[in-house]
């Protein structure tokens, strides 16, 4: 299948890199700060927003409910106070799964909210069910049904709840605490996720008059309140953009220095780096990469945060195509996660998949140029760094699915020394 009318990287490899790449905005937070604005009156003003796909959709269905936008790029201004519905727009709602995220403000605000089933990407789509955020919204007194492909959530008032996710997610974790922060009462969420942009979110909602306790933590605790504020929210950096930049240095042996991160969201990765031999030195909020000699294979396991992220899975199997000996590489969040491991192969990669959750890399070897196409944001990266590696040109199609997750990667990479251009 081939992507004719799509843009496309035209990569040709094994060029030096080196020099400085700055770290964008994290996807993750900013895709949820968005629809926070939806729990206040008051005027939100957003800065080091990245402007990916996934921003200018939760833009588009802001702007439709009704909210008053001031957009100057990496900075945003959002005021809700006169929204005009609770309806999801599905042309809008079924291009991208964070759509959901707009569901609990609506909720917890105006009480009721219809949408339909969020979009997404072939992985969203397909293996990321919404029924925990049914499950929390019902949990804490909300009436769902489902009409005409709809679902119709409403509830006079929501009220504090004791709830376990059977699932640690971080998606369902930021909903019920933005859901709960307007319920009558006390909230406990149990098995939550941990994710440092869970921990910003409560930040921001306890700077405006939220009573949010143990973010960052399995157990959450919030104290619902009766009207929330808004104010400044800078939006962290992206630490899988980071992680993605430094396994693209080791995998090339470059010497890039990682800046504007925060090397603490990175620390499974990093003490990964310190077993197999990769050279580094960090600050405050930089890392820089260093040329290794020798890097050697290591197993690897995904988990949860603070675990190895399944977002850094696919970057990491291709260092391992670099790396001296043979690893394990197990996916355990998502499923068809290492599907896209045949195309590595077929640039020369030494791989074998033992079952769709588990890999086995041995290296090192070289990498030739192929015709390729991105399936996803975090294989899509990958492909480049195997790209960058590869001797030859290598042709990635459905670059769309990269620019989701990588903002200008193309001319952040170019500004290393890497010979890669955008075909229109």
């Amino acid at each position: 299948m081939r992507f004719t009318n799509m843009p496309k990287f035209i990569i040709n490899g094994q060029n030096e890199l080196k020099g400085e790449i700055i770290t964008g905005g994290a996807k993750n937070n900013a895709q949820i700060m968005l629809p926070v604005a939806l729990l206040s009156a008051g005027t939100i003003s957003l800065h080091n927003v990245p402007r990916i796909d996934g921003v200018e959709k939760s833009l588009e269905l802001l702007a439709d409910l009704g909210a008053k936008i001031e957009d100057n790029g990496a900075d945003i201004k959002i005021n809700c106070e006169n929204i005009a519905k609770t309806e999801l727009d599905k042309k809008i709602a079924d291009k991208f799964r964070t759509s959901v995220m707009f569901v609990g403000p609506l909720l917890a605000r105006f009480g009721q909210v219809r949408f339909p089933h969020p979009g997404g990407c072939v992985i969203g789509a397909a293996g990321r069910p919404i029924d925990l955020f049914l499950e929390g919204f019902t949990a804490l007194g909300a009436k769902v049904e489902i009409k005409d492909n709809f679902y119709e959530i409403k509830a006079k008032q929501l009220t504090g709840c004791d709830f376990f996710f059977t699932t640690a997610t971080v998606t369902g974790t930021q909903s019920l605490i933005m859901t709960a922060c307007l319920a009558k009462g006390r909230t406990v969420l149990r098995n939550c996720a941990m994710e440092p942009e869970v921990e910003a979110l409560a930040n921001y909602l306890n700077s405006q008059g939220a009573k949010i306790v143990g973010a960052g933590t399995p157990t959450v605790v919030i104290e619902g309140v009766k009207k929330l504020n808004a104010g400044d929210c800078h939006i962290i950096p992206d630490r899988i953009e980071a992680g993605s930049f430094a396994l693209m240095a080791a995998a090339t042996n470059s010497e890039i220095k990682i800046t504007h991160c925060n090397p603490e969201h990175l620390l499974s990765l990093l003490a990964i780096f310190d077993k197999i031999g990769v050279n580094y030195e960090k600050g405050s909020d930089w890392i820089a990469m260093k040329k290794s000699a020798n890097i050697r294979a290591y197993d690897l396991k995904t988990h949860e945060y603070p675990g190895f992220s399944t977002d850094l899975q696919s970057p990491y199997v291709v260092l391992m195509t670099q790396a001296h000996g043979t690893s394990l590489i197990q996916e355990t969040i998502y499923d068809r996660r290492l599907i896209w491991t045949d195309m590595l192969c077929q640039m020369g990669g030494s791989i074998i998949m033992c079952d769709p959750h588990r890999v086995v890399v041995t290296g090192p070897t070289c990498l030739a140029g192929k015709r390729l196409i991105s399936p996803d944001i975090r294989a899509g990266i990958a492909l480049v760094i195997a790209a960058l590696i590869a001797e030859g040109t290598t042709e990635i199609d459905n670059i769309y699915q990269i620019d989701r997750g990588y903002e200008k990667l193309d001319e952040r990479l170019r500004q290393l020394g890497a010979d890669i251009k955008r075909v229109e």
